[in-house]
């Protein structure tokens, strides 16, 4: 097994989101212990005594023997199914208050970047017109609510940041306890 962690196309660095950390756990699935553990969701009716390491998700193992996904598909309409795949039984999943969701942008599933407050966002303007767009359609009409809740992002709500893998343009959702 090589020491560095294996690559994730669509969460580059699920260390820094938090999903994978340094343990000395034993993974679920191999039954070794790796040096490093995903901290994040895993969806399956078996039970499952334990994480996974890093080497069991990306080859698919750990979704296999459990028949479960690290993220739902809710949210991956127009995908390949080689995609679809690839995210839900591959890749680290995330953390979040609601169900988490993948975003999809060029017919692609995006990259997951990360947790962010405003400050964050703000260095991503493309990604902070698209969710001030998408929470407009979903209902928040008043402009200083709006204004109000994307510049306290960070504090009771975030944004999830993704980056799409085929033009890089950023992407964002809402999420609140």
């Amino acid at each position: 097994m090589s020491a560095n962690l294996p690559s994730f196309r669509y969460h580059p660095d699920p260390v820094a989101s938090g999903s994978i950390r340094e343990s000395a756990d034993t993974c679920a699935c191999c039954e070794r212990s790796t040096g490093w553990i995903y901290t994040a969701t895993f969806y399956t009716a078996q039970e499952v005594n334990g994480q996974f390491c890093p080497w069991c998700i990306a080859d698919g193992s750990a979704a296999e023997r459990f028949e479960g996904e690290f993220a739902d598909s809710y949210g991956l309409d127009g995908v390949s199914e080689e995609t679809l795949e690839h995210v839900t039984r591959r890749t680290p999943g995330f953390r979040t208050w609601q169900d988490p969701h993948w975003l999809v942008h060029c017919n692609d599933a995006a990259a997951f970047i990360g947790e962010v407050g405003y400050t964050e966002l703000a260095a991503h303007p493309d990604a902070l017109d698209q969710l001030r767009t998408d929470l407009r359609l979903g209902g928040w009409h008043d402009a200083s609510q709006l204004e109000n809740l994307l510049t306290h992002l960070g504090q009771g709500a975030s944004a999830m940041l993704f980056r799409c893998t085929v033009c890089g343009t950023h992407l964002a959702y809402a999420d609140a306890s």
